[in-house]
C-alpha cells in the first residue's frame, strides 16, 4: 500500500534553521538565494505540520501544494488525424 504524499513550501529567514525544517518531513530542495524549502509529508498529517511550522519564529510563510488535487486526465488527448497525416507526408 502506497502512502499519499503532498508538498509543502516553507519560506524561512535564515539558512541555519534548515535542520529544524528537516525534522517535519522529507526535505527535497532548498533554495539558498530565495530562502525557501520544499518538504514532502503524508497527506494525513499536512494540517498539523503546517500549523506546527507556522508557529516557529524563523518561518515567514508556509504554502501547501495543490498538485494531488489537480485533474490530470485531459479530454482532447488524441491528436487530430489530419495533422498526423501531414506529418507523415513530411510537410
Amino acid at each position: 500500500m502506497q502512502i499519499k504524499r503532498q508538498g509543502i513550501l516553507v519560506w524561512f529567514q535564515h539558512r541555519k534553521n534548515i535542520k529544524h525544517i528537516r525534522r517535519y518531513g522529507n526535505l527535497l530542495y532548498v533554495s539558498k538565494r530565495l530562502r525557501y524549502a520544499v518538504v514532502y509529508v503524508d497527506q494525513i498529517d499536512v494540517d498539523t505540520i503546517v500549523a506546527d511550522l507556522s508557529k516557529l519564529s524563523f518561518i515567514t510563510k508556509v504554502d501547501v501544494s495543490y498538485k494531488p488535487f489537480l485533474k490530470i486526465d485531459f479530454d482532447n488527448a488524441l491528436p487530430d488525424e489530419a495533422k498526423v497525416y501531414d506529418y507523415k507526408m513530411g510537410l
